[in-house]
């Protein structure tokens, strides 16, 4: 299995479903699934159950629910729009680029 191409912490537009055309920032990648976890990007309702050794409040709670990996496409920062990732490859080094305009997309650190 390939590795993924989008990675925590970058912003990403949906491209399709039901929140098409919103943007959010990637809060969780999981690569085993092929999914992602975009903020403010479909929330959905869960039921929530007070815990009775502490003081959590039972209800309705929203929160986030993964993605498939292929509805959302990475936002270049330099030309603001919604782009597929390409690769270069100087020397020992793997950059990620815009395939719209060409310039280095920010990596995650190690």
């Amino acid at each position: 299995m390939a590795g993924l191409n989008i990675h925590r912490n970058d912003t990403v537009e949906v491209i399709a479903g039901s929140d098409a055309g919103k943007r959010g920032r990637v809060l969780r990648v999981f690569p085993d699934k092929d999914r992602v976890l975009v903020e403010h990007v479909r929330v959905v309702k869960k039921t929530v159950s007070s815990k009775s050794g502490k003081n959590t409040k039972g209800g309705i709670a929203e929160q986030e629910s993964p993605l498939h990996v292929s509805n959302v496409a990475i936002v270049c920062s330099s030309c603001g729009k919604a782009t597929r990732v390409g690769y270069k490859v100087e020397g020992d080094t793997k950059t990620r680029v815009c395939r719209k305009c060409g310039n280095a997309l920010p990596t995650k650190a190690k």
